[in-house]
């Protein structure tokens, strides 16, 4: 039996490699079948802002992986309210339709469903 794999992802899309990481390795644990699911806190929220100006930045454009979760079988797929609301961004902004508000102690129901967690 294939363990539970929760990744959070923390980092601002340009900040550096994490969100790109976290996306690979949420994709890549779909296309095997894995039981894994992705949480978007702190920062990792404005990956989710439609019309990233990624060539500004001289950097890949991550819409694209974000669309494909659905495609690998990516269905838990959750947001940080709070980490929305501190940053002023209205859930119903954002690129991706499918994500699960979360806030406050939700967050630590989530992490304790998965086996194993990791903070990119």
């Amino acid at each position: 039996m294939s363990k539970s794999l929760l990744i959070i992802s923390r980092q601002a899309p340009w900040a550096g490699p994490s969100a790109r990481e976290a996306l690979d390795i949420v994709l890549a644990g779909g296309a095997f079948d894995l039981p894994i699911g992705l949480l978007f806190m702190d920062d990792g929220v404005l990956q989710l802002l439609p019309e990233q100006k990624a060539a500004h930045v001289q950097q890949k454009d991550l819409t694209a992986n974000l669309q494909a979760l659905s495609l690998f079988g990516i269905d838990d797929l959750y947001v940080c309210g709070e980490s929305l609301v501190e940053r002023g961004i209205a859930a119903s902004g954002l690129n991706i339709d499918t994500l699960q508000l979360l806030n406050g102690s939700d967050i630590s129901l989530i992490i304790d469903r998965y086996d194993q967690v990791i903070t990119l």
